[in-house]
């Protein structure tokens, strides 16, 4: 009689997409950062579940009802801090997934690499959605400029930005809209996930090597489960001190002032993951270049997958390799030299004692 999870439908769908799944028997820690994003988002929509239960999405009463919710709701300040600092390690895991499959031409997988480029523009435009809802003071101005650039846009900009904040200027409307968005686009991530991991089982996981390991497999569990739990837990342990020692270390100290449209503050800054877009847009005098730029940044990283490249791996790069190999070199030295520090010093603290000794 054959086991429950090789005979039984739903199990065995189920076992054959985490448990039986062949994985490269050489893939390694860079690997663990699909899981942990399958779980990162997975808190971000419960927390974000949680918090739309007392979030008022109104100009009036946004910001005070995040207040209610850290100050009044039982354990509404963990749920409200996880949902913010999560938002961080989210996007520290999509860029340095993105950065893996570049180093590593996963993108020959294109498919794969189209889908999960989808889902990381998605996701940018989510996490800036809900930037503006707690409706503080950079919030409301970040929300100003960064919508205002589609003005910029021949013809239809102006109507494009009215259509957007719903009225001459952002008001209640467009935290409405926003808010809606911010709820909708999740499960919008989460189908497409699905059919980013359909399309990866259906391919396989590429590795280090670049090559075709189809005879040299081994099941994901319990070899790689074990690398993903362990993974899991020290990111789960740096959420836990964030939100605990310190919750507002990815926070601007303005977001504390309720969103003032007479008040310009001093500086405009996005949060950390957003940097590189505005420094994009600040390095371009012209307000339509500094569009097309923006946009450019975002979807090249579909141009990889259209290429025809026959590399294995990044690995291979001479490159790269000459650059690691003079890495290697520099560390070796450092070593060296250290090592030759400490052994005259212990020399001369030795020659030391011996010549106290002889004097005594």
């Amino acid at each position: 009689m054959s086991p429950i999870r090789k005979s039984h439908l739903v199990i065995k769908l189920i076992s054959n997409s985490l448990t039986d799944l062949p994985a490269p028997v050489n893939i390694s820690l860079w690997w663990n950062y699909g899981s942990l994003l399958i779980i990162f988002l997975t808190i971000q929509i419960l927390t974000g579940l949680f918090l739309s239960i007392h979030y008022t999405p109104n100009i009036e009463l946004a910001f005070s009802s995040l207040n209610h919710i850290s100050r009044n709701v039982n354990w509404g300040w963990i749920i409200h801090n996880t949902h913010i600092n999560g938002a961080s390690i989210f996007l520290l895991c999509i860029y340095i997934h993105i950065a893996r499959g570049i180093y590593f031409n996963s993108y020959k997988y294109k498919d794969t690499w189209n889908t999960g480029v989808t889902i990381f523009i998605i996701t940018i435009a989510t996490a800036f959605i809900g930037y503006v809802l707690p409706w503080g003071q950079i919030r409301f101005w970040g929300a100003t400029v960064i919508t205002n650039i589609f003005s910029a846009i021949p013809y239809l900009g102006n109507q494009l930005v009215k259509w957007l904040w719903g009225g001459f200027a952002v008001a209640n409307p467009t935290l409405n809209r926003f808010f809606i968005i911010h709820f909708l686009l999740p499960f919008i991530i989460i189908l497409i996930a699905l059919l980013h991991i359909i399309l990866l089982h259906e391919s396989g996981s590429n590795n280090p090597l670049g090559i075709k390991s189809n005879s040299d497999r081994i099941p994901f569990h319990i070899y790689f489960s074990t690398k993903d739990i362990i993974g899991l837990t020290i990111v789960i342990t740096l959420l836990l001190i964030s939100i605990i020692f310190c919750p507002n270390i990815v926070n601007d100290p303005e977001n504390y002032i309720n969103a003032n449209p007479l008040i310009t503050p001093t500086h405009i800054q996005p949060e950390w993951y957003f940097l590189w877009l505005y420094a994009i847009l600040r390095s371009i005098p012209n307000k339509l270049g500094g569009v097309i730029a923006l946009i450019t940044s975002i979807i090249i990283l579909y141009l990889p997958a259209l290429t025809n490249t026959k590399k294995i791996s990044a690995s291979f790069n001479p490159i790269i390799q000459y650059r690691n190999n003079i890495r290697m070199n520099r560390r070796i030295n450092k070593l060296k030299n250290i090592n030759d520090n400490n052994i005259t010093s212990n020399n001369n603290n030795y020659n030391y004692s011996l010549i106290h000794l002889t004097a005594k």
